[in-house]
């Protein structure tokens, strides 16, 4: 396997087809704030970005005072992210201490400077690329302490109906072309940063929460919101797809559809790679 196709996987895909969405469903406006608010994404879909940032904001301008936890920054940097958020006037300069080469910035730009602009804590959530790298060869459990191992359960087999779950999203995120010996890790990988955030969004109690991640991530069935519950006590958590498709069949407590953002074909990548 080349090192490209090695750095491809490491990254989970998404994309469909589906119909355009101008402003967020009336539906999801109206909710009682939950515990915990799981947002998510197509990660490259700008309408999405622009729909998500709409339903957080007309929220938190109602009163509502949720810490953000955010996929997109490192749970290693949140001391970076806590200097940062003290010490920036706004979300320019948030992103130039803390941000890195992995995400198109200027689309959490608005999500960022409401939590400044509001004093929301922003909370790193998501594992590095090297902590990725030694789940994938040492296992989930590599990554957590002693009393979270024993929490989620990880000293036993993780749960088949997540692993099979998890590995369908992974094969076809990757055109179908991902080597199998990489498989099992892969999931492995996804299943540690859902615990994490998980884990983080437990760790802002009594506060609710809001996360910031793509759609894999939200999903209730096998994701952030399947996990936060398997430690007690139980949270009332409400997942929101933010999605290409139609599709739903209880991955989300609601979708929002977006119209699918024009892109490359993102198999043409992996394809080179091989």
């Amino acid at each position: 396997m080349t090192s490209a196709l090695a750095a491809a996987v490491l990254m989970a895909g998404c994309a469909s087809g589906g119909k355009p969405a101008s402003a967020p469903a009336a539906g999801l406006l109206e909710a009682t704030n939950p515990q915990v608010l799981l947002l998510g994404e197509v990660h490259d879909n700008a309408q999405g970005h622009k729909l998500r940032y709409e339903l957080l904001r007309q929220r938190v301008e109602a009163g509502w005072q949720p810490a953000i936890v955010m996929e997109q920054f490192d749970r290693e940097n949140q001391d970076l992210v806590d200097k940062a958020q003290k010490g920036c006037a706004d979300a320019a300069c948030v992103i130039q201490v803390v941000g890195g080469a992995r995400w198109d910035w200027q689309l959490y730009y608005p999500v960022i400077q409401l939590a400044l602009t509001y004093h929301l804590p922003l909370v790193a959530g998501n594992l590095s690329r090297a902590d990725a790298s030694r789940v994938v060869r040492d296992g989930v459990a590599s990554s957590f302490d002693p009393k979270s191992v024993k929490e989620y359960k990880l000293e036993q087999p993780l749960p088949p109906a997540v692993v099979s779950a998890q590995q369908q999203e992974i094969v076809t995120g990757h055109c179908n072309m991902l080597p199998e010996m990489m498989i099992g890790g892969m999931v492995n990988a996804q299943v540690a940063r859902d615990i994490w955030m998980a884990k983080i969004i437990r760790d802002q109690q009594p506060r609710d929460v809001v996360l910031i991640a793509g759609n894999g991530h939200v999903r209730k069935d096998i994701g952030v919101g399947y996990w936060i519950n398997q430690v007690a006590p139980a949270l009332s958590v409400r997942s929101v797809g933010f999605i290409e498709d139609r599709e739903n069949g209880g991955r989300y407590d609601s979708i929002q559809t977006l119209a699918p953002q024009q892109r490359d074909d993102p198999c043409k990548q992996v394809k080179k790679a091989r």
